[in-house]
């Protein structure tokens, strides 16, 4: 499944090419390309889990997310694709 993106700076749209995986729980897994072209773009990851455990709520994010960002990793093959072990912007 693709989703629809609007850039808020300058309003344009980028259709069906940022796939996005949603789980069971309502977990979401979204892979975005920013960049105006193929050489120097960045691949955005954004992950989305849901707790209504409130002592959760205060971990690091890279804790509590540890789990569905290994399975984003797996499907995604980022880390074989770009050559890279960790991101170099983290958000």
């Amino acid at each position: 499944m693709f989703f629809e993106y609007t850039d808020p700076i300058d309003g344009s749209v980028v259709e069906g090419r940022s796939p996005r995986f949603v789980f069971t729980d309502g977990s979401r897994i979204i892979f975005r390309l920013s960049g105006t072209g193929s050489a120097g773009a960045t691949i955005r990851m954004y992950i989305e889990q849901y707790t209504d455990d409130k002592a959760r709520l205060k971990e690091d994010a890279q804790v509590a997310l540890k789990d569905i960002i290994k399975v984003a990793l797996d499907l995604s093959k980022l880390q074989e694709f770009t050559g890279r072990d960790k991101p170099t912007v983290i958000t």
